[in-house]
């Protein structure tokens, strides 16, 4: 069995953290986010809010990883989850869950 079809089975069977309100998502929306592990393995998982690369990324990481509620209230923030929406890279079914309960993030 091939890497990514291993990682495919565990996005599936893993849950899907969601906040029940996209208002309760008040993450910062400047300055540098160091990430704890949980939710980015990589080498340096700082990230510098200015660089809207650097913030897809960070937005990817966070919503494929978190199994907490709580790592999305303290990293997300909703104004600019709703403008990074549609370049987020995520699994189908974190952008499925996503999606289902909250109908204006598709655009």
């Amino acid at each position: 069995m091939s890497g990514y079809a291993t990682r495919g089975a565990y996005v599936r069977a893993r849950p899907i953290a969601v906040v029940q309100d996209l208002r309760e998502l008040k993450g910062p929306a400047s300055g540098a986010v160091r990430l704890p592990r949980r939710l980015d393995w990589s080498p340096d998982p700082e990230y510098d809010l200015a660089d809207p690369e650097q913030v897809v990324w960070m937005y990817s990481y966070v919503l494929g990883a978190a199994l907490r509620e709580d790592d999305l209230r303290e990293f997300i923030d909703s104004r600019t989850l709703r403008q990074l929406w549609p370049v987020l890279s995520l699994a189908p079914q974190v952008r499925e869950a996503w999606e289902s309960r909250f109908p204006e993030l598709v655009s």
